[in-house]
């Protein structure tokens, strides 16, 4: 069976974490099953759809690898076939013209609030033969939603859901101006894009009753439904966009690398044995519909964090090394280009306990900055024998001619016995002199890095 799959955001705002899930999940099935997967920018709410939405959708999604069929299909282009359908359906008898109100519906709405139930239209010009056409009212068009009966989806990961009709109401097409709906155009689109399967978060699944009895009227194949569970916030809520990092932006602006993300994401509501770390060959070759769970997933920022730090250690340092340029070039002062070969090098080791892009960038300034800035908490550690000892350093260390790890070593060994001290009695001045900070990358690697003047200089001036 071939399959066809979609991602269809509004662009009316940034893309949610929750959709970039959904996007994956569309991804990898079309992938494992060579089919194909494509993207629908769905921009027919012309007050609310803005340009600068759909270009951070679009790149949002590829810059996480999530790459679609072709051109990006833009809903608002295909409006006319939506209406078509509509007029098609009231030929058949499935829609007719709904001519209350907005008074009426209104007082429909408020009435059932009073009795504390759920607002369901009233289907009054359903069967309008008693009823006078009021000439200063544009009208609605409206499906004729199964009055008997019951209707069944099988769901692919909820399982078989079956609803009384009586509970969908008849609901609008066309809007009085004449423009389809959500639920008109979703349809329409999904057939138009011979789309066989539909995976999206649980919350459409009333609408795929809704959209499956079009389907049914239009005598059109029914695609297969899976309907994913939410995304909730750390607290247990369901995620909205006022979350902090409820965004694809919010991560990577904190330095999540794609990769870290995309693995993150798989896991959160997929799983398959006890795997924590998957390679993208290996998402693709094990998603299936049978590891998405029923409940729903809760975001684990910790968790974000920990996986990013383990593939922050498996990158390879020049990949890595672009990762950092691209990610300050977007949020940091840009990196004088003589450094850039220091900081390469420095990879291997300032990616150490770095958990994100922007904590290498903090362990990397001792190298990006032309001035080291002690603040005024480890200043106080360089007392008089701290002092000694920086400068018993220096003297040795000016007459290395070739500077390895293994010509330091019985420096600093000699120094913590002429001292009566430890490795960090030795180690901590001379890192706050080189660093800035009694933190910071190892007291070796930061020697070995920076230029033999370099290292005498900022001793010097500390002494």
């Amino acid at each position: 069976m071939s399959f066809n799959c979609r991602f269809a955001p509004s662009p009316t705002g940034p893309l949610h974490i929750g959709g970039v899930r959904t996007a994956l999940f569309n991804w990898l099935l079309a992938k494992k099953n060579k089919g194909k997967y494509f993207l629908r920018i769905e921009d027919t709410d012309k007050e609310r759809s803005k340009e600068e939405f759909k270009k951070q959708i679009i790149s949002s999604l590829a810059w996480l690898g999530i790459e679609h069929e072709g051109e990006e299909y833009i809903q608002s282009k295909n409006i006319s076939k939506h209406v078509t359908v509509a007029e098609d359906l009231i030929k058949k008898g499935f829609a007719y013209a709904c001519y209350c109100s907005e008074e009426e519906i209104n007082e429909q709405k408020e009435k059932c609030k009073k009795q504390g139930i759920p607002y369901v239209y009233n289907r009054k010009w359903r069967d309008a033969k008693d009823l006078q056409i009021p000439k200063d009212i544009q009208p609605v068009i409206r499906f004729k939603s199964k009055i008997s009966g019951n209707t069944i989806i099988k769901d692919l990961v909820q399982g078989e859901r079956n609803i009384s009709n009586s509970t969908i109401e008849d609901f609008v097409i066309l809007r009085k101006d004449k423009s389809p709906t959500y639920q008109l155009s979703a349809t329409v689109d999904d057939h138009e894009m011979k789309i066989t399967h539909v995976i999206r978060g649980d919350d459409h699944m009333i609408n795929s009753f809704k959209q499956k009895q079009i389907y049914d009227a239009m005598g059109w194949e029914v695609p297969k439904f899976a309907h994913i569970p939410l995304i909730h916030s750390e607290k247990g809520k369901k995620l909205s966009k006022r979350d902090n990092a409820s965004t694809i932006n919010d991560y990577i602006k904190i330095g999540i690398i794609p990769e870290a993300l995309r693995n993150y994401l798989l896991r959160l509501g997929w799983s398959y044995k006890d795997k924590e770390i998957f390679n993208l060959k290996e998402s693709i070759d094990l998603f299936d519909f049978q590891g998405i769970g029923k409940s729903p997933s809760k975001l684990d920022m910790s968790r974000i964090l920990s996986i990013n730090e383990t593939y922050l250690k498996m990158t390879e340092d020049k990949t890595l090394f672009n990762f950092l340029k691209e990610y300050v070039s977007n949020f940091k002062e840009p990196i004088d280009k003589a450094k850039e070969t220091i900081l390469m090098k420095s990879m291997k080791f300032l990616k150490n306990k770095a958990k994100t892009l922007e904590d290498i960038w903090e362990n990397a300034q001792y190298i990006i900055k032309e001035k080291i800035v002690i603040n005024s908490e480890d200043i106080k550690l360089i007392d008089d024998l701290s002092k000694k000892i920086i400068r018993d350093f220096v003297t040795e260390y000016e007459k290395i001619s070739s500077l390895t790890r293994e010509a330091l070593e019985p420096v600093i060994k000699s120094l913590i016995e002429k001292h009566k001290t430890n490795f960090k009695g030795v180690g901590q001045p001379l890192r706050i002199a080189l660093v800035g900070s009694k933190f910071g990358p190892g007291l070796y690697d930061v020697i070995l890095s920076l230029d033999k003047e370099e290292v005498l200089k900022r001793l010097k001036l500390i002494i």
